[in-house]
């Protein structure tokens, strides 16, 4: 029988996913990670392959997405406060880069910093 798989989400380095990784399996979820032998052999290039994939079984999803929810870092501004959503209101962002064109993709850190609401969907400017 072929099993699909679900990508839960992706980290820019294959320590970032362990903690995830082992809540998944302490709940009985069984992960793969995608790509973590290539980063751990040349970490540089995770902007080019985007980065390490944490994967499930798809009929796994619903279980590993609430469990992820549970435990995954939102972003929080220079306050260590939230990042609120204009939109919804939802206090569920995370960082968003575009990486449109080869600058951004061969120096990401000068693209300028926006958020995700993981709520509705919509992406905005920090305020300055």
């Amino acid at each position: 029988m072929e099993e699909k798989f679900y990508q839960l989400a992706s980290f820019e380095y294959a320590a970032d996913v362990q903690i995830i990784k082992g809540k998944l399996e302490s709940e009985g979820i069984p992960v793969f990670l995608r790509d973590e032998n290539t980063l751990n052999s040349d970490p540089l290039i995770s902007n080019a392959i985007g980065g390490v994939k944490l994967q499930v079984y798809s009929k796994d999803k619903e279980r590993a997405l609430a469990i992820y929810n549970e435990v995954r870092a939102y972003a929080l501004d220079e306050k260590d406060q939230p990042i609120v959503c204009p939109n919804c209101k939802a206090s569920r962002s995370e960082v968003y880069y575009n990486r449109k064109g080869v600058f951004y993709k061969l120096f990401p850190f000068f693209e300028k910093r926006k958020y995700k609401c993981l709520n509705c969907g919509i992406i905005t400017n920090p305020r300055t």
